[in-house]
């Protein structure tokens, strides 16, 4: 191992999901192996047979007056996020330390506030928006952003990115580029995405939903569970907390929805995160995997994990505890490999009971503890558009 160049440091991380809100609620879900996923009770009958991850409360928790302008779902459970771990506090920090431009928003979303313009389409008054759904800044992918500015103060580069289930990684790798190229000192990144029609009944039209709680590289998985989430991050050049010291992109675009067969992307975002941290393979302690649950992801992933890690890698997939949250995956598994870091305590694989033999021998069942010093996290996308990300403990 060569040493490892600083990198940016997370100085405030946070996470809601279906398995709690913050990262407390997170962490005691994962040691005690309590799944948050329920049988799907999301929109009117005739709803899918399937399970879900979904964050209590977000029907019930309408946006501050001065904020109603974005009412939607989405960026209700943006709302709910900020304001757990103290997240906003700290954010409006940062913002006060270096100044409103010097602060970049970097934001992943798949949906954004697609529900909100479902609901204007399915309530339509003489072949209009009704007056409640007529407010433009809502009904755009960049909804999301613009309501975090508002929320945040911040007044730096705003950007979402959109690049499906590997979105809220990538914000790490564009928010470290805007703060190596001087365009801003500090930079808020994270990811929300909530459950709606077009996202269920979207990924069901391509077989992709389970009619079971998702059951990660398991020898007889049929298929994902989604979820919902948001989840924040803190990057600045100095502080105390954990560092961001690699990144990897790659876009294979071998199918618009189905992973190169050797698994080329996903192995060169792994090599590209591992070379700019200076790290080998055999310096990782843990991986957390894209890990979807669909026959085809899991496969290919494994493949890729074993043919470039050595055995005492551990790896494994948390989609068991949260469902798949899209765009909100990155930074919702960011923050898990963040908890591994700071406690000790690795995830296995939930509702999973017989590995495929196609996995190697890094990815396993159940919980273990071990002191980690490197962590990895994985975030694929349709398309190709991958991305890892590699952390190092404070």
């Amino acid at each position: 191992m060569s040493n490892a160049p600083h990198g940016l440091v997370v100085t405030a991380h946070t996470a809601t999901s279906a398995a709690g809100r913050g990262r407390q609620a997170l962490h005691a879900a994962l040691r005690e192996r309590r799944s948050g996923l329920r049988h799907n009770d999301f929109g009117a009958e005739g709803r899918l047979d399937c399970f879900i991850g979904r964050v209590d409360g977000v029907e019930d928790s309408p946006l501050p007056a001065e904020l109603a302008g974005w009412e939607c779902r989405n960026n209700r459970l943006a709302w709910l996020g900020l304001q757990s771990d103290g997240f906003l506090d700290d954010a409006r920090a940062v913002i006060a330390r270096h100044g409103t431009a010097r602060v970049a928003i970097v934001i992943g979303t798949s949906t954004s506030s697609i529900g909100e313009s479902e609901d204007a389409y399915a309530n339509l008054e003489d072949g209009h928006f009704a007056q409640r759904h007529a407010r433009p800044l809502v009904h755009t992918p960049h909804s999301l952003g613009s309501f975090l500015q508002a929320a945040t103060g911040a007044e730096g580069p705003c950007v979402t990115v959109a690049t499906a289930c590997s979105s809220s990684a990538k914000v790490f790798a564009q928010a470290e580029r805007l703060i190596r190229a001087g365009f801003a000192d500090a930079a808020i990144v994270g990811g929300v995405d909530t459950l709606c029609g077009s996202v269920l009944y979207g990924f069901n039209s391509l077989g992709l939903v389970s009619n079971r709680p998702c059951r990660p590289f398991d020898v007889d998985r049929n298929g994902l569970s989604l979820g919902e989430a948001a989840g924040f991050a803190l990057l600045e050049r100095e502080g105390d907390g954990p560092r961001l010291l690699g990144w990897g992109e790659s876009s294979d675009a071998h199918h618009m929805s189905s992973p190169h067969p050797e698994g080329l992307g996903a192995r060169l975002a792994m090599q590209g995160a591992l070379a700019r941290a200076n790290l080998e393979p055999g310096d990782i302690d843990y991986i957390n995997l894209h890990g979807t649950a669909t026959p085809k992801n899991d496969e290919i992933e494994a493949g890729a994990i074993a043919r470039l890690f050595p055995d005492t890698t551990l790896a494994s997939s948390t989609k068991g505890w949260t469902g798949h949250t899209l765009g909100a995956a990155g930074i919702l598994e960011s923050v898990i490999a963040l908890l591994v870091l700071e406690h000790g305590d690795v995830p296995g694989v939930l509702n999973s009971e017989r590995l495929d033999p196609l996995c190697g021998p890094q990815v396993h069942l159940d919980n273990q503890r071990r002191e980690c010093r490197y962590v990895m996290n994985n975030s694929f996308g349709f398309g190709g558009n991958n991305c890892s990300l590699l952390f190092a403990r404070a």
